[in-house]
């Protein structure tokens, strides 16, 4: 693991970039979600008569801000099941999992700790939903195949939010811009441990697995909007701010995420690339008095993939 990577799962990192995450999400995908989703139709209820709750797994959960975005958003009983290889992590995310749907429903938790990339068919059986944030990234070519295969073996709808895709528009412009984006995005490819990351190449990777497999497959843009003008609120994971109503701005919450984003993605850039170092030091002061000066507006390219199980596939 690299130290980007260690940075990457810190807690406080996963907090700061809480808001501009709920910011990005792209809200477009909720209602073909809803639709496929077992309580928007028929559904098996128990002797009681109640319907049986959405299994929701949410994998690589972090410190959960997937569910505490997701959870307010859908109607009915959910039991969620996160998915880490930390403990620590682990327990974060459970507590702090909203414990409502959005019609009042109860929403209830389970963790299990282990390597999300060895899940099965068989172990997605009765699932109603597999999510996650910012992994397909991280993710082999063979790890995402096992993944697809999982999903569309047990027939179960997945939604796999913010993964880069190796586009980075700052303004204004800077002539070592495009050099720092090629390193990062060759960090990002880069083989460790035997392990050759898919990187900014995932979401294309994903869309055409999921189809090869015949699932219906949505990619939706999912942008961070940071620095200047991008006003990020610590409370956008809510319903109505994550959706774009009603976020006050918080400029210092933005500076504060800008600028450790901008020390990450220049120190990855020259973690593949060492000779950049002393060039970069350079371009990183000039970047972060910009930003601290509020002068610096960056978008940092993601893009959301919702998958659902269908007789044709296809992307769209």
């Amino acid at each position: 693991m690299s130290t980007t990577d260690v940075t990457r799962y810190a807690p406080e990192w996963l907090a700061l970039r809480e808001a501009a995450d709920a910011a990005a999400r792209a809200p477009e995908l909720l209602e073909p979600l809803r639709l496929r989703l077992p309580g928007s139709g028929a559904a098996p209820a128990d002797r009681n008569g109640r319907v049986a709750p959405l299994v929701i797994r949410d994998l690589g959960c972090g410190t959960g801000s997937m569910g505490r975005w997701l959870a307010p958003r859908l109607s009915g009983r959910q039991h969620w099941i996160l998915h880490d290889h930390d403990a620590r992590l682990l327990e974060l995310a459970s507590t702090r999992l909203p414990r409502t749907a959005a019609d009042g429903s109860p929403v209830t938790v389970a963790t299990e700790r282990g390597d999300v990339s060895r899940l099965t068919a068989e172990r997605l059986m009765g699932t109603s939903l597999v999510t996650a944030s910012a992994l397909l990234d991280v993710l082999t070519r063979e790890e995402l195949d096992g993944l697809v295969a999982a999903c569309a073996g047990a027939g179960c709808p997945a939604l796999l939010a913010l993964s880069v895709v190796g586009r980075v528009d700052l303004a204004p412009a800077d002539p070592m811009d495009a050099e720092i984006t090629d390193a990062f995005n060759a960090h990002q490819r880069r083989e460790e441990h035997g392990r050759r990351l898919l990187g900014p190449d995932a979401v294309a990777a994903a869309s055409v697995a999921f189809a090869r497999r015949g699932m219906t497959v949505r990619v939706q843009t999912s942008p961070w909007r940071l620095g200047a003008g991008a006003g990020i609120s610590a409370d956008a994971a809510a319903p109505g701010a994550a959706d774009g109503a009603g976020r006050a701005p918080d400029e210092l919450l933005s500076r504060r995420l800008t600028a450790e984003w901008l020390r990450g993605w220049v120190g990855a850039a020259c973690e593949q690339r060492p000779d950049l170092a002393s060039r970069a030091d350079a371009y990183l002061r000039r970047r972060l008095e910009a930003c601290e000066a509020g002068e610096l507006s960056v978008v940092v390219h993601h893009s959301d993939v919702l998958a659902l199980p269908g007789r044709t596939g296809g992307v769209s």
